[in-house]
């Protein structure tokens, strides 16, 4: 996550509201929520609608109080360590789309000229701007700047508990978006992202790629979760935001 001082400028974003409308073809009618998971891992309309259902709503702007360290409404973060100083804000959007008839998500391989977290795979997002009314706010703006997501393909379908990562002490809210199903066109940030990877959500959930450690840091012990997606390994905060919407789902 870096300062948008190098990112698109302000004249080459669309002028459009933070939460934007419905994007792309509407889904299937909303189907029960207990839809089995292997019917939401493949079909989207179904996901969707549960996600929908299932996801805390963004209803209150977050509060920009740095001592407040997380949202009201918010669930307390995922991650086993709580943080030693009062963390950095963070906002990253997790973009839900159709791909060959078949959810996916969307992950960028971060460029390796970054200073930090270089060369690692992430969804698009980043610190909060003081100009930023919502951590909502932030997603889409870090999504626009970093692979030009227009803010009105984006359908906000709610929040995933945040997540605080011990290196760079953020704690990031995970936006959930669906993108739609037509073809996007995206224009990655060079300065920002080596690559964009497309995941289909099925393989993600696959068990034969996944694994845990147990890992500890400045005396603390958590969790660290593993995806092998191919030659791309997802980890570290990502890894926590993927486990976390995979566990949503019902087994």
């Amino acid at each position: 996550m870096t300062s948008t001082s190098d990112k698109r400028r302000d004249d080459e974003r669309p002028d459009t509201p933070t939460l934007a409308a419905p994007a792309g073809s509407a889904p299937a009618p909303t189907p029960p929520k207990t839809a089995p998971r292997d019917v939401l891992l493949r079909d989207v309309g179904a996901l969707v609608a549960f996600l929908a259902a299932s996801l805390a709503a963004p209803a209150h702007p977050e509060t920009t109080d740095p001592a407040a360290p997380f949202a009201p409404g918010l669930a307390a973060p995922i991650e086993d360590d709580a943080p030693l100083a009062i963390p950095r804000a963070a906002g990253v959007l997790v973009p839900l789309y159709l791909r060959a008839g078949a959810p996916h998500l969307l992950f960028t391989r971060r460029a390796t000229t970054l200073p930090s977290h270089r060369g690692e795979i992430s969804f698009p997002g980043g610190a909060r701007d003081p100009e930023d009314a919502t951590l909502v706010e932030t997603a889409l703006r870090e999504a626009w700047e970093e692979i030009g997501i227009p803010r009105e393909r984006v359908r906000v379908l709610g929040l995933l508990a945040p997540v605080f990562t011990v290196v760079s002490n953020f704690l990031i809210t995970p936006v959930v978006g669906w993108l739609g199903d037509d073809p996007l066109a995206l224009t990655p940030n060079p300065d920002e992202v080596d690559e964009v990877i497309e995941a289909p959500l099925a393989a993600l959930a696959e068990p034969a790629i996944f694994h845990a450690e147990r890992w500890v840091r400045l005396g603390r012990s958590h969790d660290v979760y593993f995806y092998d997606l191919g030659p791309a390994r997802i980890w570290g905060a990502t890894g926590r935001v993927v486990h976390q919407f995979l566990d949503l789902l019902p087994q």
